[in-house]
């Protein structure tokens, strides 16, 4: 014996498609966003950046991460160790400004860059 109950939801969900209320939806038949892409963890901030139109697009806290994380690319252009220097010390004031709450966006635990590490990575991909 099958013993099938029908919530009231369910009910109302049938019922709906009976009518037709979801034939001829916005996206019907198209895949969706980002099926298939590298999960990121700030996809709902991205998200929302982009719906209110958010002038510079991210928060500086998450803007200053993904520079912390592009910086080899960024050093790679420079010619001088005084330059990478400056690039190094430049970014850790504003890593220090956020991880005491005075720039916008989430919190940041990200931790100072130490210079000499930083030239010497710098010098050996030369």
């Amino acid at each position: 014996m099958s013993s099938w109950y029908e919530t009231h939801i369910d009910r109302q969900i049938r019922e709906a498609q009976e009518q037709g209320q979801f034939d001829n939806l916005p996206g019907a038949g198209k895949p969706l966003p980002d099926r298939g892409e590298l999960y990121d963890e700030d996809w709902w901030i991205r998200d929302l950046a982009r719906r209110e139109g958010l002038p510079g697009g991210l928060p500086p806290t998450l803007r200053l991460r993904r520079e912390v994380e592009d910086l080899p690319e960024r050093l790679a252009s420079l010619r001088t160790e005084e330059r990478v220097r400056a690039v190094v010390e430049e970014l850790n004031t504003r890593i220090e400004r956020a991880r005491r709450g005075l720039l916008e966006g989430p919190a940041t635990i990200l931790p100072a860059l130490d210079a000499e590490e930083v030239v010497r990575r710098w010098r050996a991909g030369r």
